[in-house]
């Protein structure tokens, strides 16, 4: 028992040793892999260091305690002539090309650069390590707001940056912790994890140049070659010009506007590095008609160029130009309303007549037809392009409008009017323009015993009223004061409208003399005679609609087929009367040719007197 006792005794010391040669075996694996990670994390450590740890591990504690400083500096360079440039963030070495305060660090190639860039700035941050993790939270946010989401910056990708800094014995307290920043729009930055004592600034010293920032000197480099390539921020200018409109194209542009009236071209000076731009415009209301177009000068919009200085100015100007031409179908006083001075009147309202107009395709006449109507949309005597062409001249403007916003035909639609205009508002122009007196039609209880005033439009070459005699006989038997007028193209203006205006009822057939009911008192009524062929549409479309937009009563006599003088150039089953409508598909000179100006009317006056009595129930419900 004994023996078996003694057995037992010797296999529980041999475990028992074997348990503490394991645990020994533990605590010097520990102790190896520690060394090995010291001397991993710090290769330049030697071994006598690792014996005595003391000394590093202390710089390691004081190394976290050291105010860190963080200095981005963007600067703006006025010999580059305000471009921008990259300031490299590099540290400032001691004899012995130490760093002051700790280990030199290296950038590895898994480490990642952020690139953005920093407009016309200079930031220069100076924050204390001692603020722990707040400041740091506080300097990243700085660093989203100052640019890191801007698209420039986010075409990098996502990045990080880490900034350190070293501690200087020799930086005054004050100027610890102290933050000075200018923001501008971000555009690029360079961010390394590296020291900010020396900021190279390609281009804006010489290398002995030097920089002081507190106490500490920054050394700028002109090294170039070390840099990226300039990148300079230019916003591109809005489009000069819109095409969209189915009337006209129109440009409206602001700036340092030239007009060189020998190429008719408006040239906007603008930085060579602003995309350029280029237009040709016709500024003239018929846009697609080529017969039409073609008779109007074509004006150039552009931007300067690099390869040509833009020409001097000789006179400038400090109110807009607004340039349209008065060639096309003017001459004919509808389109002379519809194509220019109905538009010419919504473009330029809101300058309250602070606006020089320019002109192209200038005919005397016309100007002096016109002449009160111009000086009232304009303080300014126009400018004849071709005139000042031959004169040389660069007139210069802050401001310019190349063509005219037109609607429809005599029409200004408030909805689509940048000064909320409509076509009431150009009429009551017209007749303060012109002094005339009536802005309403005469009422029948006015105690006097006056008929109300029918006035008939007649017409010498084409589509002429034959009976006209019988119909005033007609309009007098319906209770009317009737009258013919015969104004001519040559007559003045005012004479013109101050006839048209004293009428209640004006009467025509379809065509430009119509046009004079712009004279007309609103509330007045307005009869056109619409010719055979299938011509309503456009009948209503010229002069119905605009009628009625004037706030004048309108009413539309069609006539039949015996009332037109077709019917002695046609047989009666020809298809100008069984299907006229079929007829358009020839074209507008065909409808033209044969329907407008082929034709002759003689009025049904049984039936012309409904229309009368018409007429008449309108004035008498004012």
């Amino acid at each position: 028992m004994k023996q078996q006792q003694g057995g037992g005794g010797g296999v529980l010391g041999v475990r028992f040793e074997s348990q503490r040669f394991r645990l020994l075996s533990i605590v010097v694996g520990c102790f190896l892999i520690s060394v090995t990670f010291l001397l991993s994390s710090r290769p330049e450590a030697g071994a006598f260091d690792t014996l005595s740890p003391k000394p590093w591990l202390e710089e390691a504690r004081s190394t976290q305690t050291t105010p860190t400083t963080a200095i981005k500096t963007v600067k703006t360079s006025p010999k580059l002539g305000g471009r921008d440039f990259l300031v490299d963030v590099v540290p400032q070495r001691g004899a012995h090309g130490e760093s002051h305060g700790r280990q030199p660090q290296q950038q590895s190639a898994g480490e990642k650069t952020e690139t953005e860039w920093v407009k016309d700035t200079v930031i220069i941050e100076e924050r204390i390590g001692g603020a722990g993790a707040g400041g740091t939270e506080r300097a990243e946010q700085e660093e989203a707001e100052s640019g890191v989401n801007d698209a420039a910056g986010a075409a990098q990708g996502t990045a990080t940056e880490e900034e350190e800094a070293a501690h200087h014995d020799d930086l005054p307290a004050q100027t610890m912790g102290a933050a000075v920043t200018t923001a501008q729009p971000a555009v690029l930055k360079t961010t390394t994890a590296t020291q900010p004592d020396q900021l190279p600034v390609p281009g804006l010293f010489s290398d002995k140049e030097t920089q002081k920032v507190g106490v500490r000197t920054m050394k700028l480099q002109d090294e170039l070659q070390q840099t990226p390539a300039i990148i300079k921020q230019t916003t591109p200018l809005p489009p000069l010009c819109d095409f969209s409109d189915r009337r006209a194209d129109i440009c409206d542009f602001s700036g340092d506007i030239r007009l060189d009236a020998n190429t008719s071209s408006y040239i906007v000076v603008v930085d060579p590095a602003v995309p350029g731009q280029s237009h040709k415009v016709r500024p003239y209301q018929r846009k697609g008609d080529e017969t039409c177009m073609g008779r109007v000068t074509e004006i150039t919009v552009r931007t300067s160029s690099s390869s040509s200085p833009p020409p001097q100015c000789t006179r400038t100007h400090t109110v807009p130009a607004v340039t349209f031409s008065i060639g096309g179908y003017t001459g004919n006083i509808f389109h002379d309303f519809s194509d220019v001075l109905v538009p010419l009147y919504n473009t330029i309202h809101k300058y309250g007549g602070d606006v020089q107009l320019v002109m192209t395709n200038v005919a005397p006449w016309w100007l002096v037809k016109y002449d009160k109507l111009l000086r009232t949309i304009s303080h300014y005597a126009p400018i004849d392009l071709a005139k000042a062409a031959a004169a040389g001249e660069v007139h210069c403007f802050p401001h310019a409008i190349v063509s005219l916003r037109a609607h429809r035909e005599l029409i200004i639609e408030r909805d689509r009017s940048v000064d909320g205009l409509a076509t009431p508002d150009f009429t009551r122009f017209i007749r303060r323009a012109l002094s005339l007196p009536r802005d309403a039609p005469s009422r029948v209880a006015d105690g006097t015993d006056r008929k109300p005033r029918l006035l008939i439009i007649a017409r010498h070459r084409t589509r002429i009223l034959l009976n006209l005699a019988d119909v005033i006989l007609a309009a007098e038997g319906a209770g009317f004061e009737a009258a013919m007028s015969e104004s001519d193209v040559g007559d003045p203006l005012s004479r013109v409208g101050a006839e048209i205006n004293s009428a209640d009822v004006l009467v025509g057939v379809h065509g430009a003399g119509l046009t004079n009911m712009m004279f007309l008192p609103p509330g007045a009524t307005l009869v056109q005679v619409v010719p055979w062929g299938g011509l309503q549409w456009i009948a209503h479309m010229d002069y119905g609609d605009p009628a009625e937009a004037m706030g004048l009563r309108y009413v539309q006599y069609e006539i039949g087929v015996e009332e037109s003088s077709l019917k002695d150039k046609y047989p009666r089953d020809h298809e100008i009367f069984t299907n006229p409508t079929a007829m358009h598909k020839k074209g507008f000179g065909f409808m033209r040719q044969t329907l407008m100006d082929g034709q002759n009317i003689t009025v049904d006056l049984d039936r012309f007197r409904g229309v009368l009595q018409e007429a008449l129930g309108n004035y008498l419900a004012q």
